[in-house]
């Protein structure tokens, strides 16, 4: 994506107005790319936050990263849809080690979370290091996985996230009430004839996916902020599941409109950070108003 420098008022009304008239091609690619990565990364990370699975998404997204040096290692080219399957799988591997501590040991989940995730990540590094040290000439711009790049995003890569995201939307939507049940009583969602087992199967894959299609933009340290903390905002404005789902996509959206638009204006300024510090910001205000309103009423 172009970016800009921006030292006067003026300045900043052109660029706003530059910006939203989406006149260069590279704005539209990230803009496109941010919105589909938001709505789909929030339905996602409001079921996950639903089912108590915030933790195990900040692992799965560091265990990304020994998947794509893998990937490079074996294929010996940077191509983004071998990067994918090569997060993809040891994501996977990730829940599901945790899972096995967790069931076969008396260790906690919590502690098997801290401990796969810092075990993957650390490898992952390992890894990254062996290949920025290497002859080979191709690795360079593996490191923007750890905080992303959304202005690397290709047209290819954005038709592969419509593609991608369109069937976490078409999946969640088509199964909401389901993963819904089973989120909140297992036991009866069994009793009436649901799949639990296989339906947390479609999650888990639906979850890491959704993880591996963002690491591009946002990056493998930010990516479980995309996921949870629009849940997590959205929670402190209602209690009704529908309507969380559906603030946390509008939170999200709102949060990748600016902070896209705050990285054009500023060639400094990397777009998944600040997406993601514009979360945080809502996710302050909204607990301060919670609070705030709390207060107010109980002392009415």
């Amino acid at each position: 994506m172009i970016k800009i420098g921006v030292t006067s008022v003026e300045q900043m009304i052109d660029a706003i107005q530059d910006f939203f008239s989406l006149s260069d091609p590279n704005v539209r690619n990230v803009l496109l790319g941010t919105i589909l990565l938001s709505t789909s990364s929030s339905m996602i990370g409001t079921l996950a936050f639903l089912k108590r699975k915030t933790l195990i998404n900040d692992a799965m997204a560091h265990a990304a990263l020994p998947g794509i040096c893998l990937a490079f290692l074996i294929t010996g080219e940077k191509h983004t849809h071998w990067l994918m399957v090569g997060a993809f799988i040891t994501s996977w591997l990730a829940s599901i080690v945790i899972h096995k501590i967790t069931t076969h040991s008396k260790i906690k989940q919590d502690t098997a979370i801290a401990l796969v995730s810092s075990v993957a990540f650390g490898l992952g590094n390992f890894l990254l290091s062996i290949l920025q040290h290497s002859s080979r000439s191709n690795q360079g711009g593996l490191k923007l996985f750890l905080l992303g790049s959304a202005a690397t995003l290709l047209k290819e890569d954005i038709f592969l996230l419509f593609l991608l995201s369109l069937l976490i939307i078409v999946v969640l939507l088509f199964c909401l009430k389901r993963f819904v049940i089973i989120a909140f009583d297992s036991l009866f969602a069994k009793s009436i004839g649901i799949p639990v087992k296989q339906m947390d199967y479609l999650f888990t894959s639906l979850l890491v996916l959704a993880i591996i299609i963002g690491i591009q933009a946002v990056g493998i340290v930010l990516m479980s902020a995309m996921l949870i903390t629009p849940a997590a905002t959205a929670r402190f404005w209602t209690s009704n599941v529908n309507y969380i789902i559906l603030f946390s996509v509008l939170i999200s959206l709102f949060a990748s409109l600016v902070g896209t638009c705050i990285s054009y204006m500023y060639a400094s300024m990397p777009t998944g950070p600040w997406i993601v510090l514009m979360l945080s910001l809502l996710a302050y205000g909204s607990f301060f108003f919670s609070w705030y309103y709390r207060m107010f009423k109980k002392n009415k």
